[in-house]
């Protein structure tokens, strides 16, 4: 009796188990949606947000009269640095302090960084233009971290569920973060309010979002170590790491990278107002314009092959970039503008993205640090645009003077697609 009764009994003990193993499964088949959507949620903050919202409300900083074009430069340049030692604390943490760098995990800079974005963003909107250096500073430095944290997070977490054809979306975070603070400074000029109101609307909106990132971007035992891996990325490894002399051409060719898009990333709506007679409309829609082609390039982006070298890629993307960087000083008419946002932001984060992938290819070894690397060469190449742009206009008239940034911008990206054109040729990748 009491084997029969065992022997009836096992299928009824048998379902909460059965009941328990499926709604994991339908767990897990959500779940690199849920890790896709925490790497948008945390680039729209640390990039969308903590370094690009200062682009359309530049306008209305100059309005309110509470900083000039030339500070605004430098308070651009402020969170270029930022940028640039969060890049390189990235880089040397693992070497210089290895346990700092296992607790510091991927997971830990990501969740540190939108937190810290939301409390600096709020700190730019306090009347204390002797702060907002440090504040800039420190925001640009968040956001490397965060980037580079959720970036190497999610590409192992999807690797680990099979998913690495899905890592490239989260960088519609920058281009959907771009889009959404361009739109509503649109909306704020319009009803005419101050650059403060923005910055703390904008605050609010990273920490919300920060809240939903927390708890999915939590860290794991197998995410702590630095990938080192073929796994992580969509395009094809190498089993060995590239010559020297091809890495460091990739490097520097995204640091030409940096400096080409950053004159129109940091001054597009005050060079739109400056160039365009009147008060047009479209000055303050230009920059929600390049968001949005972010979003549709970073889409498409992802669905390149993996066999693709990814050096031709970004050949393409630079160039594409270039012309529209370019059609901002030969064509200065709405047309004009519109055609050369969407041209500067198609490729926009593809770029990165691209550059990433090659980066893990060209060094699987030290995937991290090598990414970290190029990084910091980006960082140097965005400091160096303001301070350009600050030096040319105060040497020349406004148009003229933002027309010459803009060209050398666009030979930039010129230069940096010839290093890949001349590194592909001279190391082609092994099929």
């Amino acid at each position: 009796m009491k084997a029969a009764a065992g022997v009836k009994n096992a299928p009824e003990s048998a379902l909460p188990m059965q009941a328990a193993m499926h709604a994991a499964e339908a767990r897990g088949s959500h779940e690199p949606w849920r890790i896709v959507g925490a790497g948008i949620l945390a680039l729209v903050v640390a990039m969308g947000i903590g370094r690009f919202a200062f682009t359309p409300l530049l306008p209305m900083m100059l309005h309110d009269g509470s900083i000039t074009l030339a500070q605004g430069s430098w308070l651009a340049t402020a969170n270029y640095l930022g940028y640039l030692a969060g890049a390189i604390a990235i880089m040397l943490l693992p070497w210089l302090a290895p346990q700092w760098a296992e607790r510091f995990s991927p997971a830990a800079q990501a969740r540190i960084g939108v937190v810290a974005t939301a409390i600096f963003t709020a700190a730019t909107a306090l009347p204390l233009p002797g702060i907002w250096w440090v504040v800039r500073f420190a925001a640009g430095l968040t956001g490397a971290v965060t980037l580079l944290g959720v970036a190497s997070w999610c590409m192992v977490r999807l690797a680990s569920l099979g998913r690495t054809e899905l890592a490239g979306l989260i960088f519609i975070g920058p281009g959907l973060g771009i889009a959404l603070t361009g739109l509503l400074v649109s909306g704020m000029v319009a009803l005419g309010w101050h650059a403060s109101a923005g910055w703390w609307i904008f605050a609010a909106m990273a920490l919300v979002m920060s809240v939903f990132v927390w708890p999915v971007v939590a860290g794991h035992a197998d995410l702590h170590a630095r990938p080192g891996g073929a796994a992580v990325h969509s395009a094809a490894p190498a089993a060995a790491a590239a010559p020297a002399a091809a890495r460091a051409m990739h490097a520097l060719a995204y640091g030409f990278a940096g400096l080409g898009y950053i004159v129109t990333a940091t001054f597009l709506p005050v060079i739109a107002r400056t160039l365009l007679p009147g008060q047009s409309i479209w000055a303050d829609l230009f920059w929600p314009i390049a968001g949005l082609a972010a979003v549709v390039g970073t889409i498409l982006g992802t669905r390149t092959p993996p066999n693709l070298d990814r050096r031709w890629l970004l050949v393409f993307a630079y160039l594409l970039q270039a012309c529209g960087v370019a059609l901002g000083f030969f064509m200065p008419t709405i047309v004009g503008f519109a055609l050369s946002s969407a041209l500067v932001g198609l490729p926009f984060t593809a770029i990165t993205f691209y550059s990433l992938q090659e980066a893990r290819r060209q060094w699987p070894a030290s995937a991290d640090s090598f990414a970290s690397l190029i990084s910091v060469l980006y960082g140097i190449g965005q400091i160096a645009g303001p301070p350009m742009v600050a030096w040319l206009l105060a040497h020349s008239s406004s148009d003229k003077g933002f027309a010459r940034g803009l060209e050398l911008a666009a030979l930039a990206l010129v230069v940096g697609a010839a290093l890949h054109v001349i590194s592909a040729c001279v190391w082609p990748r092994k099929r």
